[in-house]
């Protein structure tokens, strides 16, 4: 007598299975979300070949042809569909740009995040104690240090040591590791409380009596099942980190003018606005609304979708 064995579904059959697409396919909201997220990103990646001029390219830019307004208003250039700025570069072509830059700033801030965040939260987490204490009270310390101090401590120190030059040359990565320090405590304390659940459950003592290593443990077992915090948090800090880097480039400490982010898009048109240019100013900031509003949409619905008390019938 011969038996047969159900086959394993593949894993793409159970992601399409899985209550997330489910719950994705019957939220309209999260998908327009997704939808102008992923236009939004498709536009700053493919900048280079979607932007009519390029605004690093000083031979593209004529000063002429500054302030000049979108095209459904008397007195534009067909050139320019959503008119210039005080420099003469091509408002479209600069807020794609300066949304790639945004962008790069918002996800590598949030990577930097969860590496500290997450291995201080395991460590505190899993090993208790004194351990716990230090780290948690380290915490509370950074989190006492707003980011806009710790953006003023590291600029001022960097540019007292390298000059503002080499400030301006790698404002990006700079501002990635300011944000990126200044915040990781979220991630801690939410990691940390998961692992606090999950140390005491009976998987972790089966692992400590076969002898496996603690780090082993804590990366291997625990850490895979705190995942569904540490993405709805990703969500949550992506649009913080945006808000950030457009706080501090329009405070003067982010992204230089000739370096176009929407925050410095933001704050190079914010001394036109009396004058008339308001679109300098007002276009690059609704992008940025947009941008952070769907992002947080997006982080709402897949916290409610991860939550494990809502009831998933």
């Amino acid at each position: 007598m011969t038996t047969t064995t159900a086959a394993t579904p593949s894993r793409w059959k159970r992601f399409r299975n899985s209550y997330l697409v489910y719950s994705f396919k019957r939220d309209w909201i999260a998908q327009f979300c997704l939808a102008i997220f992923l236009c939004i990103l498709l536009g700053a990646v493919c900048a280079p070949w979607l932007a009519p001029m390029n605004p690093y390219d000083l031979t593209q830019i004529n000063i002429l042809n500054s302030e000049l307004p979108p095209v459904w208003i008397d007195g534009a250039d067909a050139l320019f569909p959503l008119g210039t700025d005080a420099q003469g570069r091509d408002l479209l072509s600069t807020i794609l740009y300066g949304a790639r830059v945004s962008l790069i700033i918002g996800f590598g801030a949030v990577m930097l995040q969860a590496l500290i965040g997450v291995t201080v939260g395991l460590l505190a987490g899993y090993l208790g104690g004194r351990i716990d204490a230090f780290l948690m009270r380290l915490a509370d310390i950074q989190l006492s240090f707003s980011t806009l101090m710790v953006a003023i401590i590291v600029g001022a120190l960097i540019k007292a040591v390298f000059g503002g030059a080499v400030y301006s040359d790698y404002a990006v990565w700079l501002l990635v590791l300011i944000i990126g320090l200044a915040e990781w405590p979220q991630y801690a304390r939410t990691v940390r409380a998961s692992v606090l659940a999950e140390r005491s459950k009976e998987y972790v003592d089966a692992a400590r009596v076969m002898g496996y290593r603690d780090r082993r443990i804590m990366f291997r077992h625990i850490l895979p099942n705190t995942l569904s915090p540490i993405f709805v948090i990703s969500t949550v800090q992506i649009a913080n980190a945006i808000i950030s880097e457009a706080a501090l480039s329009f405070l003067g400490l982010g992204m230089p003018e000739t370096q176009p982010s929407l925050g410095s898009l933001i704050k190079s048109g914010f001394d036109y606005l009396q004058s008339g240019s308001w679109w300098i100013t007002l276009i690059p900031g609704a992008v940025l609304v947009v941008l952070v509003l769907v992002v947080n949409l997006l982080g709402d619905w897949l916290r409610d979708v991860m939550n494990p008390r809502l009831y998933k019938g």
